[in-house]
């Protein structure tokens, strides 16, 4: 049955399509459809352009890919030659203002209305259009409805007894306050979880902060950032020949500058191993650790376990005391949850102002008004950190819950598993397309230059559409279940799936548990375009109607 409900209402803007979100995602969808004469609004729920760079302000938050001239939009070389980077690891301020200085040097602002949020969205069958309700009580109406509301923008605070209680300053992370500063000096600071936003805060919240207990949920791996000002030979040289450079970074793993490696582990000796892990180490960031010392670290179990021991030893030998250095040790397969880089994390705990509580072994037991009561006692604070992550992948698309044929709400079509096609479309879900979604590559490729790619699959197919007189496209059924299998074979080639992380939900009480993302990178792209060089494989459609256009 056609589900015609919201045909009624009043609609006050109508565009070809609406895009959710004003990030790296956002913004590109946006200026890549507006480019070909669509007529295009974005919303954004911030008072600014950013997406995550906008909400995560915490202090110490930097790129944790190759950054530099790298993680940033690729197709425009002007872009490239515009915008220096002062450090190979940008901070937040300087990713900020990067996305600022697109957004005026595209023109993109007239275009997106901020400080609105998405409250609901039904697709009207009979017109083949979305109905959209914004925060602000406007209705609007489009053909095409692109979600870019990003793969870590729904910020999680696990259900810890009397979490509501404290009466001191509370913050999160990922919703960092953008209208005051936040003082350290002078205070008793508590920071729970360990993850990246909790390791890479943890150092500059120390130095201020007259005591910091670092509650810590799971102890991680992390590596040393290496930042340091960026290598001007480098950016001379990639702005002389950039497409160089873009085509190592898409036919990479990760989408990254650094050549890979086809070494395995194993045709080294220890000590070779052990140079190559120091020069690595030397050298700081990811790609030098986890792409070019050897090609098995994430296949082969005992490659790993080498990689794991060396990083274990480097936090022996950074942590004065044994007793803490024994609890800051990690156990799962290193790189499997998401791979943080630090700058002096395991040397905060040598601090006499700091503490560490390892909640596997002294859990908390609630939330009080002035602190936390763990098993062995009470911790008094004036500032609670909360650095426990994302209701990532999913969380931010299923709060807007849009409903596709037959009124059926998202929650409900995802309530098993968060099914897709290609990671850029849903069953049932006309004319709705994702960036960063789940089974797509998201978070495990660089997610500038792989919004990129998403974005541009997204606008052909909107062109062809167009070009041919159809309303309407979506998978066909059972599509997204072969899928659903490919993504988990390539999963399986890598020791991921043996992990729990958040890359499969495992963070979230009651959340089921799926390994939700394409580890094929430069694969992925070229399955997606061979869908569309095959005219759009997989896909059913209906075409136009007349009354869509009334």
């Amino acid at each position: 049955m056609a589900n015609t409900a919201t045909a009624t209402r009043h609609v006050t803007e109508q565009f070809d399509a609406v895009v959710i979100g004003a990030g790296f995602g956002g913004m590109y969808a946006l200026h890549t459809l507006r480019e070909q004469g669509l007529n295009v609004r974005a919303y954004d729920e911030a008072s600014g352009v950013g997406g995550t760079w906008y909400w995560n302000r915490y202090p110490g938050a930097r790129v944790d890919y190759p950054g530099g001239p790298f993680y940033c939009y690729t197709f425009s070389e002007d872009l490239i030659k515009e915008f220096d980077w002062p450090e190979k690891q940008p901070d937040q301020p300087t990713v900020l203002r990067y996305l600022n200085f697109v957004a005026d040097r595209l023109d993109l602002r007239g275009d997106i209305e901020l400080e609105t949020r998405i409250t609901g969205a039904v697709f009207d069958e009979a017109a083949q259009r979305w109905e959209i309700e914004t925060s602000k009580g406007t209705h609007v109406r489009a053909q095409f409805l692109v979600c870019a509301v990003g793969a870590l923008s729904a910020t999680h605070i696990p259900p810890i007894p009397g979490v509501d209680s404290f009466k001191g300053e509370r913050y999160h992370t990922g919703r960092w306050p953008n209208d005051k500063k936040v003082v350290f000096k002078g205070k008793r600071v508590g920071i729970i979880g360990t993850g990246s936003s909790g390791i890479q805060s943890t150092p500059v919240v120390a130095r201020d902060a007259a005591h910091l207990t670092v509650f810590q949920r799971t102890p991680q791996y992390t590596v040393p950032a290496g930042n340091c000002p960026t290598d001007q030979a480098l950016v001379a040289e990639a702005r002389a020949d950039w497409s160089k450079f873009r085509h190592i970074m898409l036919t990479t793993p990760i989408g990254a500058p650094d050549v890979p490696t086809t070494v395995r582990a194993c045709e080294h000796t220890p000590e070779q191993r052990r140079d190559t892990y120091e020069a690595a180490w030397r050298k700081g960031g990811l790609g030098p650790i986890l792409v070019t010392t050897y090609c098995d670290i994430l296949t082969d179990k005992q490659s790993n376990d080498w990689l794991a021991e060396f990083v274990r030893d480097k936090i022996r030998s950074a942590v004065q005391n044994p007793e803490i250095a024994r609890k800051l040790l990690p156990s799962y397969l290193i790189a499997t949850k998401r791979q943080v880089m630090d700058e002096g994390y395991y040397e905060t705990f040598n601090r006499d102002n700091v503490n560490l509580v390892d909640l596997r072994e002294d859990p908390i037991i609630e939330i009080t008004a002035d602190g936390v009561r763990t098993q062995s006692g009470h911790h008094w604070l004036d500032m609670l950190i909360f650095a426990t992550g994302f209701d990532a992948i999913t969380g931010a698309l299923q709060k807007i819950n849009p409903r596709g044929r037959s009124g059926v709400p998202l929650t409900e079509r995802w309530a098993a598993r968060f099914n897709s096609y290609l990671g850029v479309t849903i069953p049932n879900m006309p004319n709705l397309f994702m960036i960063h979604g789940p089974e797509s590559p998201c978070v495990l490729f660089n997610m500038p230059l792989g919004a990129e790619l998403q974005g541009d699959w997204i606008r052909e197919c909107i062109l062809h559409l167009r070009k041919h007189g159809i309303g309407s496209i979506e998978p066909a059924p059972g599509v997204d279940l072969a899928w659903a299998k490919e993504v988990e074979e390539v999963a399986n080639l890598s020791l991921f799936p043996r992990t729990e992380s958040w890359y499969t939900g495992s963070n979230i009480a009651g959340k089921h548990r799926q390994f939700a993302v394409h580890l094929g990178g430069p694969a992925y792209f070229a399955r997606l375009r061979e869908v569309a060089e095959r005219g759009y494989e997989g896909f059913i459609t209906e075409p136009e109607r007349s009354v869509a256009a009334a």
